[in-house]
């Protein structure tokens, strides 16, 4: 039996790709609605191919190039590469890497990649990672690999490059779009080791007033966040916290299983928060909350994102928005909502394949559109850099702690100030009983 592997279009250089969870499903059948028509003959073609790759071992002047698996893989990555940036032929390897990324500690430099119009763009770099501790940020373009070039490169070909040994360094020449800054980076691939809930605290009465307003950021999805988060719920609610500020900025998401169980502590037991759907029936899928969870207080809540935010961190944010559950504060995300499906080969080898896209539960995709913000708040290049340096205090020199004294997180104060409204409303708005007695 074949397996096929749900994974989310979020790649982590380096190692940790952000999975739907590994969900064993039956191989279907390659023929399904549009596969063939009179013009479009699988066999003629496969003639076709087979004709060219004889021609390629009877006459082509390299004989260490024309053996059939090289030149039947090098055929299945110009196929899968021709689709989408997201689909891929991994060779067994690969396909063994994928598998062991997966599970939870990885070697890399903790920078998630994408390709856009032609770019080789950072999503975002993971905290405590050596991407995050050198200072580069989301939406900086990799320019060059070790001195090649990367505008000629497939993103295949790129991860590939990026990865390595632990221990081993690497160089990155880096463009920031936003100042047209080039700089070159010697970083070192390391193992990474991500706590996913941090800072999790009150915030000070100097920007929330006489009310108690919580906050707590995620970095990223992965198995123990959900419970992580719950833990840090318990304590700030022991604490009297009235509302809660959800950060996740610059998260590139994770585990499915994961943000659905976030989705969890804030709505109600056995709720849809996601699903996804593909051109054959087969590629629905509706994920709910689970039927056995913690039921907290409705405290008003209000969600960070930016255009960092991305996979998990669309799917937690667009459902707690279109739940009516939370108020979302920022820029609208990324935009990267689409389903892989990975499927072993009978060699080891394995494809990935854009299967499905997913959907938000008032039916908005979420693939190259992202989730927008209730309150547009955006940040400009400098306070965006002040943000990310504020995230590595601990890593700065104390001329950039200086220049950090003076910043303020303009979102996460339009954040209290919605909270603080919320609040004040509720406290002097009638009840419906009330209302209706008048």
């Amino acid at each position: 039996m074949k397996k096929r592997l749900l994974v989310t279009t979020a790649l982590l250089v380096m190692g940790l790709n952000l999975i739907v969870g590994f969900r064993v499903l039956h191989a279907s059948p390659a023929a399904g609605p549009g596969s063939e028509s009179e013009d479009d003959n699988g066999y003629a073609s496969i003639a076709v191919l087979t004709r060219a790759m004889q021609l390629i071992r009877q006459d082509y002047v390299d004989d260490k190039k024309i053996n059939y698996r090289t030149l039947t893989y090098s055929a299945l990555k110009g196929m899968l590469n021709s689709l989408d940036p997201h689909s891929q032929f991994m060779e067994p390897a690969e396909l063994k890497g994928m598998e062991d990324d997966t599970k939870g500690d990885f070697g890399g430099l903790g920078v998630i990649v994408t390709q856009r119009e032609g770019n080789l763009v950072i999503v975002s770099p993971m905290e405590d990672t050596p991407s995050f501790k050198a200072g580069i940020m989301p939406g900086d373009q990799i320019l060059r690999i070790n001195g090649v070039a990367t505008d000629k490169m497939e993103l295949n070909e790129a991860i590939d490059r990026l990865r390595g040994e632990v221990g081993e360094k690497i160089s990155l020449t880096i463009l920031r779009p936003s100042t047209k800054e080039i700089k070159d980076y010697t970083l070192e691939r390391a193992i990474v080791k991500v706590s996913s809930v941090k800072d999790a605290k009150l915030l000070d009465p100097s920007m929330t007033g006489d009310f108690k307003i919580g906050y707590v950021r995620i970095t990223q999805f992965n198995e123990p966040t959900a419970n992580e988060l719950g833990s840090k719920l318990d304590e700030l609610e022991k604490k009297g916290m009235q509302a809660l500020i959800l950060d996740l900025r610059n998260n590139p998401g994770g585990l499915l299983n994961s943000a659905v169980d976030v989705c969890g502590q804030f709505v109600p037991p056995g709720t849809m928060v996601v699903y996804t759907e593909g051109r054959v029936p087969s590629q629905r899928h509706v994920y709910k909350t689970s039927t056995e969870g913690k039921q907290r207080p409705r405290y008003p809540l209000a969600i960070l994102v930016n255009g960092g935010s991305a996979s998990g961190s669309e799917i937690v944010a667009g459902a707690l928005k279109d739940l009516n559950r939370a108020i979302l504060v920022g820029e609208t995300t990324f935009g990267k909502g689409s389903v892989q499906s990975v499927v072993q080969l009978p060699d080891g080898s394995g494809v990935r394949l854009t299967t499905a896209k997913y959907y938000t539960p008032s039916k908005q995709v979420i693939h190259e559109k992202g989730v927008s913000p209730n309150i547009s708040a955006v940040m400009t290049p400098d306070q965006e850099r002040m943000l990310a340096m504020e995230r590595r205090e601990a890593f700065l020199s104390d001329e950039d702690k200086k220049l950090l004294s003076d910043f303020h997180d303009t979102q996460l104060e339009r954040a209290s100030d919605a909270l603080k409204g919320v609040m004040i409303y509720a406290s002097v708005a009638p009840s419906p009983l009330q209302a209706k007695a008048k």
